[in-house]
């Protein structure tokens, strides 16, 4: 190694003082080159996976915080149908439904008792609602008895049919659940 760095010190110092600022400026460039590819451009990689990374990192949380807000929410609307359920009155839903529709003065065709899935925390109660010959408003009326009731109260399925000899009477069928704590 040393016999080859003295051969070309021995050829730079044959030069001619033009061509020896000539391959000085070269020699330069080349170690400003070799310089920016060996530290320069490896740092600026690492910066550019960085900024991505705290990108992604970004992103992440606020889908995360979006999730928790979306929790939150959800535990909130839960905790409100619980205790609903906890402090609602207990009665036979057939009579409840009953006398909701005694006080939207709806006519109910039949009720039916649902299967119902079992719960580890609660007792679902369902029963099919069918009414013939009614109104939009008579139907938005039960409906919102239902809904405002005491009794923790869901309407799972609704299905509406319109009578072709009346178009302006309906046939109303629905399934509503209640829920008592086990």
């Amino acid at each position: 190694m040393s016999e080859w760095w003295n051969r070309l010190l021995n050829a730079y110092n044959g030069l001619e003082a033009r061509e020896r600022v000539l391959v000085s400026v070269v020699g330069a460039l080349l170690g400003v080159a070799l310089l920016y590819v060996a530290v320069v451009a490896p740092i600026l990689r690492a910066s550019d996976r960085g900024e991505e990374r705290l990108a992604t990192a970004d992103q992440r949380l606020q889908v995360m915080q979006r999730l928790r807000r979306d929790y939150d929410d959800v535990q909130g609307r839960l905790a409100d149908v619980e205790q609903r359920i906890r402090r609602g009155a207990r009665s036979e839903l057939r009579t409840t439904l009953e006398s909701l529709a005694q006080q939207a003065s709806v006519k109910v065709e039949s009720m039916e008792p649902q299967a119902s899935p079992a719960h580890p925390k609660y007792r679902e109660t369902k029963v099919e609602v069918g009414m013939k010959n009614v109104t939009l408003a008579q139907t938005v009326h039960y409906l919102h008895e239902i809904d405002v009731a005491p009794q923790a109260l869901s309407v799972k399925s609704l299905r509406i049919r319109t009578r072709p000899e009346q178009p302006d009477l309906l046939d109303v069928s629905f399934t509503v659940s209640s829920f008592e704590p086990i």
